[in-house]
């Protein structure tokens, strides 16, 4: 773990300041749900707390108390920028640096006069003036948990803090089955139960609003799923036609690549999106075991993550990507043999 300047960002925050909060680029449950959560925090403290993300998030996250007030910095550009400049701190979370939230953000983040204080749970991260980063922990929607506890504010959580904070936590930790959901997870999720998030409500949010369109992709995802047993991988193709043929909207492939890893015998599994707007190969890798996709990642595809959670991505066509990924794998055969499941 490292805890670094935060007894002075405690005084620092004594007074009540102008903050903004940024999430990284294609925000996720954990990144809506840490960035809303704190900024109910902050605005309880007597902040003036303005979430901005790089970009569009998923429809099945828009319910989130707050999400209303939310910025995107590629379509409401000036706001964003209007909202950045008047700040006198910035909190980064879940996200480890600059380029994570996208070019054109990262460049005017780089031209930033004030500090950072940043709150992730990545591998790595880049230094700034206020860090809280612990690899160990399941989600950065837990940090924020226990950020707010550090600060001995527990008690100003509400069923809005409460309800941003699990639905980061659930969606991070795959509802609570990943390795990394600990006793402490559970205890955290228990007490923000009772501030009154609804388990049940954000379950159905979330995970049961699916279109038809969304579900017709993942059949199509399935359909083009790989197996290699011989490297115990499997993997998942999704070109730019096949997303346009079942009307894919933001977030509808978030998870899918799991299918892949539940199947028996399997332990490293991969899906490759093709994305024309940004004109890369989007790739999303998970493991089982002690088999580490964040440094495979870091290794070859321009990414990064978790030990069992990364993502990347390769410049280039979706045929050279999944053959560059083929080609990457009998150099990994015995540490994709060895690796412990359990």
């Amino acid at each position: 773990m490292i805890l670094k300047g935060f007894e002075e960002l405690k005084s620092y925050l004594d007074t009540p300041r102008n903050i903004v909060l940024i999430g990284h680029r294609n925000p996720d449950g954990d990144a809506m749900g840490s960035t809303l959560g704190l900024r109910h925090y902050l605005s309880k403290k007597g902040h003036k707390a303005t979430v901005v993300v790089p970009n569009e998030y998923p429809d099945f996250l828009h319910w989130l108390p707050g999400s209303d007030a939310t910025y995107r910095f590629d379509w409401q550009n000036s706001q964003a920028q209007k909202a950045i400049k008047a700040s006198e701190i910035i909190f980064l979370l879940d996200f480890n640096a600059l380029h994570r939230v996208g070019y054109d953000m990262q460049k005017t983040l780089e031209k930033y006069q004030n500090d950072f204080a940043m709150i992730d749970h990545h591998q790595q991260p880049d230094d700034v003036k206020y860090m809280y980063s612990d690899v160990e922990i399941c989600s950065t929607c837990q940090m924020v948990y226990q950020f707010i506890e550090m600060n001995n504010d527990l008690d100003l959580i509400d069923a809005d803090i409460a309800t941003c904070l699990y639905t980061g936590i659930m969606t991070d930790t795959g509802s609570f089955r990943f390795r990394s959901t600990t006793s402490t997870t559970h205890r955290i999720i228990a007490n923000l139960i009772d501030k009154g998030a609804e388990n049940n409500k954000i379950h159905n949010n979330v995970y049961d609003s699916n279109s038809y369109g969304r579900l017709l992709l993942l059949g199509q995802a399935l359909s083009n799923l790989q197996i290699l047993p011989e490297y115990k991988t499997a993997f998942i193709t999704l070109t730019e036609v096949e997303k346009k043929k079942f009307d894919f909207q933001k977030g509808d492939t978030e998870g899918v690549v799991n299918y892949a890893l539940s199947l028996k015998g399997i332990i490293f599994a991969a899906i490759f999106i093709e994305d024309v707007e940004q004109k890369i190969i989007k790739i999303s890798f998970r493991s089982k075991g002690e088999f580490s996709v964040n440094q495979f990642s870091r290794n070859h595809f321009n990414g990064g993550g978790h030990d069992n959670a990364a993502g990347g991505k390769f410049n280039g066509s979706l045929e050279d990507a999944v053959h560059s990924f083929n080609e990457l794998l009998p150099k990994y055969k015995n540490e994709l043999n060895v690796s412990n499941e359990e």
